[in-house]
């Protein structure tokens, strides 16, 4: 998990909530290309090296070097330091940029979302826009510090909302107090979108669905236990790379096995957390 450049003892991940109600096998129907990028993960460095880092959207603007690209999104959000530098990379570029909500632009995700010149969100995706959330160890002092920060940071949120919907600085301050949800036709309504997506622009990758609800379930359940993101992310990594396949030999088990041993493992882990 990184730290803030701003207060070291202040942590940034996607908010439980928005991980609930996040449905990872969401995706665009168009496949990838130079000029298409994905940001179906967490906003940052995550446990399995798939979050989405300035690092990565900084290399795909090279490569499309200028052209027209199109951003693909499903996230439940995450660092705020890096949604916010990956806004401004978008911002910055020089061809046009096209922004597709197919399920989720919830946190920091929903920042990158308004680089978009164009933003098309799907009738049933969501944009959820908040005050920055993290958490803070310390004493009262370092609370009190962290207090200050998070103001500013929702300041800075505020106004990219702000410039894109036309919406009073007032009225959006209200809005991430209140933690709202928008719907595709919310997210238009407040200009938050430009337009909807296609019902069959948007499809689910049902082959992996249930090992990823089993994994999502079990994130959840740690992270409302208050288990910190960096420990999740290691215990995760660790079951999952613990259960390669079904069978002792790699090299005769199938994938589907192997998954289906995972999420044995997985669902006996979440009996375990919620004392069953």
């Amino acid at each position: 998990m990184r730290k803030t450049q701003s207060n070291n003892k202040m942590r940034f991940e996607a908010p439980v909530n928005a991980l609930a109600r996040w449905n990872p096998d969401m995706k665009a129907v168009a496949k990838a290309s130079d000029t298409t990028f994905n940001v179906y993960s967490e906003i940052g460095e995550t446990w399995d090296g798939t979050g989405i880092t300035p690092d990565k959207v900084a290399a795909f603007l090279e490569k499309a070097d200028g052209k027209d690209v199109t951003v693909n999104i499903n996230s439940p959000g995450g660092n705020f330091f890096d949604g916010l530098a990956i806004h401004t990379m978008l911002s910055e570029h020089e061809g046009s940029v096209t922004v597709n909500v197919v399920a989720l632009a919830a946190s920091a995700a929903s920042m990158i979302a308004m680089a978009g010149d164009t933003i098309l969100i799907a009738e049933s995706g969501l944009i959820m826009v908040h005050n920055a959330w993290s958490y803070t160890v310390g004493n009262r002092h370092d609370f009190a510090e962290a207090a200050q920060i998070l103001e500013k940071f929702d300041a800075s949120m505020a106004k990219l909302y702000v410039a894109k919907t036309g919406i009073s600085n007032k009225e959006i301050l209200a809005m991430m107090d209140a933690e709202t949800w928008l719907d595709g036709t919310e997210a238009v309504a407040h200009g938050f979108a430009s337009g909807i997506l296609g019902d069959k622009e948007v499809v689910e990758n049902k082959t992996d669905a249930p090992y990823n609800a089993a994994l999502r379930q079990v994130d959840v359940s740690l992270a409302k236990a208050g288990v910190p993101r960096s420990e999740r992310r290691d215990l995760l990594k660790k079951i999952t790379s613990a259960t390669p396949s079904a069978g002792s030999n790699p090299e005769t088990a199938t994938p589907s096995a192997g998954q289906d041993k995972q999420i044995e493992v997985l669902s006996a882990l979440l009996k375990t957390i919620k004392g069953e």
